[in-house]
C-alpha cells in the first residue's frame, strides 16, 4: 500500500502543469517555490519533508526518512542533504512560465492574503487500502500561494494534512492549512471513526469543528476525506465545489455552506 500511495501522488507531483504540487507550483512571496509531502502507514510508521526546494518528488524523500532514519520529519537543508545522499538530484529552483507569470502579477500589488484557487484544492492527498485491510496515504503540496518565506502548512503533519490508523481508517485535508492545523483535523475525524462514528459523520464533526474555531471560516476552504478499513469512506467540506476521485469515479463532496 505504500507503494500506491507514494506513486500516485508521484504522477501528480511530476505535473509541471499543476500550480499547487510540485516544481510546477506557484511560488512564495519571494519567488521559491517550496514543497512539503507526508507518507503514513497503516501499523504507525511515518515520513515527513517540510520546506524543501528542487525535489522533484518530496514524497519519494518523506518516505525514505520513514524507512531510513530514525526520525519522523526533515525539514529545509537537512532534507535536501538526505535527499541527495540517498541519490536524488536537487534541481535549481526555478519557476515555470505560468508560475512566474503569475508572481508578477501579484507581485503588482502584493496583497498579503490566503488566495483560494477556483477548486479550493492546493494539495493532493491519497488514501489506499487492499483486499487485506492493509491502509497507507500520502500527502504532497506547493503550499500556499505567495506564502511568507518559509511557511509550512498542514499537508507534512501527521495528524492534521494526512493520518492513517490501520486499526480503524485514514484522512486526509486540503485547503486553507492553517485552520487544519489548529484543530489536527484529520487525527480527529480517524478518532471519530474509532468511536463509532461514519466516514461521513467524522468528516462533518471535523469541518464543523473547524468552523467553529475560526470566526472568518466563510472566507476560507477545508475539504477533508476519510476511509474505513471496511472500505466506506466519507467527504465534506466548507464550501461547496470539494471534488475528489473514490477509485476512478470523480465526486463532488457535500458542503457546510
Amino acid at each position: 500500500m505504500l507503494d500506491a500511495a507514494e506513486r500516485g501522488v508521484m504522477v501528480i507531483e511530476a505535473d509541471d502543469s499543476n500550480g499547487s504540487v510540485g516544481l510546477g507550483g506557484l511560488p512564495d512571496r519571494d519567488g521559491n517555490v517550496t514543497l512539503d509531502a507526508c507518507i503514513m502507514h497503516g501499523d504507525g510508521r511515518a515520513g515527513s519533508v517540510c520546506f524543501v526546494q528542487g525535489i522533484r518528488h518530496p514524497i519519494s524523500v518523506a518516505r525514505m526518512v520513514m524507512e531510513q532514519t530514525p526520525h519522523v520529519m526533515l525539514v529545509g537543508k537537512g532534507a535536501e542533504q538526505f535527499a541527495r545522499e540517498q541519490g536524488i538530484t536537487q534541481k535549481p529552483n526555478t519557476l515555470t512560465d505560468a508560475a512566474r507569470a503569475a508572481w508578477q502579477k501579484w507581485l503588482a500589488e502584493k496583497k498579503y492574503a490566503a488566495v483560494i484557487n477556483i477548486e479550493n484544492h492546493d494539495t493532493i492527498g491519497l488514501l489506499a487500502l487492499d483486499q487485506r485491510g492493509t491502509m497507507a496515504g500520502a500527502c504532497t503540496t506547493s503550499g500556499l500561494a505567495f506564502k511568507m518565506h518559509g511557511r509550512v502548512g498542514d499537508s507534512p503533519i501527521i495528524g492534521a494534512g494526512l493520518f492513517v490508523d490501520g486499526d480503524v481508517g485514514g484522512a486526509t485535508c486540503t485547503g486553507l492549512g492553517e485552520a487544519v492545523l489548529r484543530t489536527l483535523a484529520t487525527h480527529l475525524a480517524v478518532e471519530r471513526m474509532r468511536i463509532g462514528d461514519t466516514p461521513q459523520q467524522a468528516c462533518e464533526v471535523a469541518i464543523k469543528r473547524i468552523i467553529a474555531k475560526n470566526p472568518s471560516w466563510r472566507d476560507l476552504q477545508v475539504g477533508i476525506l476519510a476511509l474505513h478499513r471496511d472500505g466506506t469512506h466519507g467527504a465534506y467540506s466548507i464550501q461547496p465545489g470539494f471534488t475528489y476521485a473514490f477509485n476512478d469515479e470523480v465526486r463532488t463532496a457535500a458542503s457546510y455552506l
